[in-house]
């Protein structure tokens, strides 16, 4: 992540202090949503602001409340609490959207997507994990983990990324208040789906449920062969900035 101590800020109406950059230039305004424990200073987001500085495109990359340089700790957050932070982030942006959600940041698109349909000109996600807190980490649990997590409130996985991760109750009992996949998930956008074949983290079954659980005029998936859940080589770098130009142009018209 990057260190930079005159990274502005805002602060959410529910007082949390976000990090971002944003940079200017020609709308629809690209955001990225990154991923869990992630950041804005990740290979994709970086790549993809200089992708859109140098094409003069508009660009806004932040950090979730614990995430990166934004305020709180991590494990005092939820699925509520990150895509309250995306809403409160978009709403310094006027005019239409073009979200990239990767990961966890897929799902929050999803969510931002489902509460303000008219502002979004096109989605494109990365190894999108919707549903992921009940439908891999709970339902993963063996019965000594959910037992932990009801008496210590807390329960660590371990992560191939760093240290473990710190799974909460309220992380998971929140994010069924949270969930798109059970409910009709209407896309009336260009909608590009992208997932590696090799992704350890996010299975490509998610990509296929997701796939046929939403439904707009303009939805298509790539799958990558042998691209795992970083999806930063070189050529899928390059393919995401190829999806996000097709969503531009079929939304420009």
């Amino acid at each position: 992540m990057e260190n930079n101590a005159e990274t502005p800020t805002f602060v959410t109406p529910q007082g949390r202090r976000i990090a971002y950059r944003l940079t200017d230039g020609a709308g629809p305004t690209v955001v990225f949503l990154g991923g869990f424990k992630s950041d804005m200073g990740g290979t994709k987001a970086v790549f993809l602001e200089k992708w859109a500085r140098d094409s003069g495109r508009a660009f806004l990359r932040f950090d979730y409340s614990g995430h990166g340089e934004s305020s709180a700790a991590f494990t005092d957050g939820s699925i509520g609490d990150w895509f309250e932070d995306a809403c409160a982030a978009l709403g310094m942006i006027a005019g239409p959207l073009v979200l990239v959600g990767s990961s966890m940041g897929g799902w929050i698109s999803l969510l931002v997507a489902r509460q303000m349909p008219e502002r979004i000109a096109g989605l494109v996600t990365i190894a999108a994990a919707p549903d992921f807190t009940e439908d891999s980490m709970w339902a993963g649990f063996s019965d000594a983990q959910r037992e932990e997590l009801e008496t210590a409130g807390q329960v660590a996985l371990p992560s191939e990324y760093g240290d473990p991760y710190i799974i909460t109750k309220r992380l998971i009992t929140e994010g069924r208040d949270r969930l798109v996949l059970r409910d009709p998930l209407p896309l009336p956008f260009p909608v590009r789906f992208l997932q590696g074949t090799a992704d350890a983290d996010v299975d490509m079954s998610v990509a296929l449920r997701l796939l046929d659980h939403a439904t707009g005029p303009d939805m298509r998936l790539t799958l990558v062969d042998g691209a795992d859940h970083r999806f930063s080589d070189d050529s899928c770098l390059d393919l995401i900035v190829a999806s996000v130009t097709d969503v531009l142009e079929r939304a420009m018209g």
